[in-house]
Order: C-alpha cells, then structure tokens, then sequence
C-alpha cells in the first residue's frame, strides 16, 4: 500500500520529532531505536515510551505499550480521539492492538517498507514477522505517513543498531 498523506503538518513534526528522539534514547540504553507517544484531542502528551526489547521480550513495541496504556487508562471516546505519533510504522503486531482497543489516528516518520529496504541494502534477512503497511492489518484506521526530512535521521539510527548487533 502507499503512503496516501505524507506529513506535512509543523505539529505531526513536532511529535515526531520526540518519538526519533525517544528512538535516539532506546539505542543508547542498548534497545532497537522506536519511540512513540499519544497525544489527545487538545494536543496534550498522555504517554510516551521508547522500545524496550533488549530484556528478551520482542513484543515491548512502545506502540503496544500505548494501547495496553490507553485501554486502562482513557474512555472509547478519549481514545478514539487521541493520535499516535511514532518514530516507526507499527508491525502487525502493534496494528493490530491500536484497532483492538479504538484508537484513532496513527501518524508515523518512516515506513515499514523502507526499514525493510533499508534492512535488504545492508545484507540482512527479512525479520519473523511479515511487512505489511497499517492498514493490511486494521483497514479503519487513518494513517499519515512518512515524514520525508526525517527519513536520514531514522536510517542512521538503524544502522547504528545494525553496526552494535552485527
């Protein structure tokens, strides 16, 4: 599927500005670099998290952690309205907790198609989970995607990733 609406809005930006710095912090703590947060109707911060899957747990994605957070945390209505900002397209995984739980819009800086191309230009194998784009996995879902002057700053960080673990 394409990326329909690129992000062009100065606020997305700023959200996602922090989620690649939240990535930035997950790789210096010794994690894979993804960051994300949800932000509410107002544009209020509600939570942010950064990949935690260094301990051995692959599922610590900080986008199924913002799903298991809002759905103890925020009424349908609050979640439905909220937006998620990510560093990273979600996996399947992750897509498929933010529809399970009702929330709304997902915004994020960079593709699972070009992490996976970047993944193949540095010689490496697909991962254990299929690519597929947002909406393959929850078709409701409005999706704003990718963040073109953040691409570099995304892939950098990938690849530092991919240096430290060989």
């Amino acid at each position: 599927m394409t990326e329909i609406a690129p992000v062009t809005d100065p606020r997305d930006l700023a959200h996602l500005r922090r989620c690649v710095d939240l990535a930035r912090e997950a790789l210096e703590a010794g994690d894979e670099p993804f960051g994300s947060l949800l932000v509410d109707a107002a544009g209020v911060v509600l939570f942010e998290d950064r990949n935690r899957v260094a301990g051995g747990d692959h599922t610590r994605h900080p986008e199924f952690e913002i799903a298991r957070w809002a759905a103890g945390n925020l009424t349908p209505e609050a979640r439905a309205s909220a937006v998620t900002y990510t560093s990273g397209e979600h996996c399947p995984m992750c897509s498929a907790a933010h529809a399970w739980v009702g929330l709304g819009r997902i915004v994020y800086a960079t593709s699972s198609a070009q992490l996976s191309e970047w993944r193949g230009s540095w010689g490496l194998e697909p991962g254990p989970v299929a690519v597929l784009p947002i909406n393959a996995v929850a078709p409701g879902i409005p999706v704003t995607g990718p963040a073109a002057e953040l691409a570099d700053e995304v892939r950098d960080l990938q690849r530092r990733l991919v240096e430290r673990t060989g």
